[in-house]
């Protein structure tokens, strides 16, 4: 790997980890639980389709690793391990059949994907299965943050198109 991709997936795990803090001090206007923006998965997204899978599963697990550490939420290390690694490889499956237009199919796909994983881990911690009653309120959280984030990653792909073109 040359020292240009390597400063660039720097910056982009920064980026992310910045984008991770910001939005875990943000308080929604709804109360449910679990349930958030993700707009750190917006740099995820941008570094599967622009470095490639192993490049943005690195930028991740950095990113979930020093996030969760500095933000003091190592219990929520296992939710955001299972949520984003499941979310990454949803994503990282998709790319070779969608078209740019189309991230934002991937994005709420990885992002469906996000909340099973945590929704097993919580399973799994908690010891009951009826913690699955909570699966059509993370459906629905997560076509809607899906489709966000991965509109914001289409937009910022083509703002950096523009500037690789001037």
């Amino acid at each position: 790997m040359n020292v240009k991709k390597l400063t660039y997936m720097a910056m982009l795990t920064a980026i992310s980890m910045i984008v991770f803090l910001i939005e875990a001090q943000i308080p929604l206007p709804f109360a449910v639980p679990g349930v958030k923006l993700g707009i750190a998965n917006v740099i995820t997204l941008y570094a599967i389709w622009t470095l490639g899978w192993k490049e943005a599963g690195a930028i991740l697990i950095i990113r979930i690793f020093l996030g969760n550490v500095i933000a003091g939420n190592v219990m929520a290390m296992a939710y955001s391990l299972a949520g984003g690694l499941l979310c990454w490889v949803i994503m990282s499956l998709l790319k070779p059949i969608m078209k740019r237009s189309q991230i934002w199919i991937m994005s709420i796909l990885g992002a469906i994907g996000h909340n099973a994983g945590q929704l097993a881990v919580a399973i799994a911690i908690s010891g009951t299965a009826a913690m699955a009653w909570y699966a059509p309120v993370l459906l629905v959280a997560g076509v809607i943050t899906g489709a966000f984030t991965g509109y914001l990653t289409q937009i910022l792909l083509s703002h950096m198109d523009k500037l690789k073109t001037n």
